[in-house]
């Protein structure tokens, strides 16, 4: 009996995923790149449910005949199997809860991530901030690096409190590292003959801890003294 995919599996992963020679795993797998893997894997999450009700019988060792099915608790086990694998692998995985496959945090920036942004502007300042972390454990290296420009935007934002608060020469210095490493803007005295994926992780974590620091140092100086 055919599934919501219909008669042609194959052909359905096309429409999904709008790449040929994916389907039948078993025939293509030796010929996946890492990209081609990682989407599979993705279509497979969006895909998995688990039965819930059906009959069983043993006739030519048939097994279960499900008619109801619980996509989330199925997408639950999927996440809960594949991410044990996935830890291990490369930089280290894991699919979220929206089925999009994302590097692992380092153990020593975990509580960076995880950290809760001490600003009343949501919209400015914690939800971008929040989609640049998001971006930034995405897989293309060009997400990593419009993360960090999206950090260094909102460094910017908060520079006419940050000056408010911080002496000149830091604040100077703090905010010309985008400028001279060829993130936010773009000129022949740039730097960017840096290994990119080393300096985009360390200038990530640095804008990341910068943006901390001075929002707290933005409310210290609110405080009554």
């Amino acid at each position: 009996m055919d599934g919501q995919a219909g008669g042609d599996v194959g052909l359905f992963v096309f429409r999904k995923l709008r790449r040929m020679s994916l389907w039948p795993i078993r025939d293509w797998l030796d010929a996946y790149d890492e990209d081609d893997l990682f989407d599979i894997i993705e279509f497979l999450h969006d895909h998995a449910t688990k039965g819930v009700d059906g009959h069983h019988h043993t006739y030519n060792q048939c097994g279960w005949h499900y008619t109801k099915f619980d996509a989330r608790a199925g997408r639950e086990m999927f996440r809960r199997e594949m991410n044990d694998v996935l830890a291990d692998y490369g930089r280290g995985y894991e699919i979220s809860a929206s089925g999009e496959i994302l590097t692992l945090a380092e153990d020593e920036f975990a509580p960076m991530l995880s950290a809760e942004l001490p600003h009343s502007d949501g919209a400015n300042v914690t939800e971008r901030v929040n989609a640049a972390k998001l971006k930034y454990r995405r897989r293309a290296l060009s997400e990593r690096r419009d993360a960090v420009r999206d950090l260094a935007d909102v460094l910017e934002f908060l520079r006419p409190e940050a000056k408010k608060a911080l002496h000149s020469k830091d604040e100077s210095e703090l905010f010309q590292l985008a400028n001279n490493f060829g993130i936010r803007h773009h000129n022949k005295e740039q730097k960017t003959d840096y290994d990119t994926s080393i300096w985009l992780s360390w200038m990530f974590y640095h804008y990341l801890a910068s943006i901390h620091a001075c929002l707290r140092l933005i409310e210290k100086g609110k405080a009554p003294s």
